[in-house]
């Protein structure tokens, strides 16, 4: 972990890969090599389903799938609102339940460190590629800064390949907002209350909620604030 590897090798296999077993394959190969003790490609679609390959515990993944943690995780809900790649010291475990869950991924073999990079593919397909590690603050910091620009490459491998195997999985093509829903998602972007854009629209919150969700629909997001960063990553509205 300390010595930069050559991950070139680790490229040549991904472009070799042909299906998810693969993948697999490649992220043991790459934890192995950068000697860290997790790698996760984690694709999350609007419906809740979810495709990827990691090397977590097969006991939390399957305590991940069963309890729903995609809708609570910190990491997946604090990458929904950045563009560029997110040390998990940065993100909010502040609350009762996100200091809950991640007592629970402790407990079941996730490493203290983590580093996360969000993947936005065509048609708002959202990932996330992350490594996980066992450390302290500052050997995980010269972690990521001697491999960072070299994990975003290999995110976006991963998430090419992963593309090209589940074609099926891919979001349909985009809808346009209607310009009621453009100004709903556009102040709630700006950090707007849902109280004070329902009166800045003059209508009532109960049809502001009906244009949110029509919103969410058309951009095939998880949550409100997916919808709002695949509209700005889109250029739907401008912030």
């Amino acid at each position: 972990m300390g010595r930069k590897v050559n991950l070139n090798p680790i490229l040549e296999d991904l472009d070799a890969t042909s299906a998810l077993e693969d993948l697999e394959r490649v992220t043991i190969k790459l934890r192995d090599t950068l000697e860290i003790d997790h790698i996760v490609y984690h694709w999350v679609d609007s419906a809740g389903d979810q495709y990827g390959c990691a090397t977590y515990p097969k006991a939390w993944q399957e305590r991940y799938l069963e309890r729903n943690y995609h809708r609570i995780d910190p990491v997946i809900l604090g990458c929904f609102q950045r563009f560029h790649p997110v040390d998990w010291k940065r993100l909010d475990w502040s609350g009762k339940v996100a200091k809950a869950f991640l007592q629970d991924a402790l407990k079941h073999g996730v490493g203290n460190q983590g580093y996360s990079i969000p993947i936005r593919g065509p048609n708002g397909q959202f990932a996330l590629f992350t490594v996980n590690h066992v450390c302290d603050d500052q050997a995980w910091s010269e972690f990521t800064e001697i491999y960072g620009r070299d994990l975003i490459l290999i995110a976006h491998f991963f998430n090419r390949k992963a593309l090209e195997f589940e074609r099926s999985r891919q979001p349909d093509q985009p809808r346009n907002l209607s310009p009621r829903e453009v100004d709903a998602m556009t102040l709630l972007a700006l950090g707007y209350s849902r109280a004070q854009v329902a009166h800045s629209l003059s209508i009532s919150e109960h049809t502001l909620r009906v244009y949110i969700e029509s919103a969410r629909f058309k951009l095939g997001a998880l949550n409100t604030t997916h919808a709002i960063a695949t509209a700005m990553s889109r250029g739907l509205i401008v912030v």
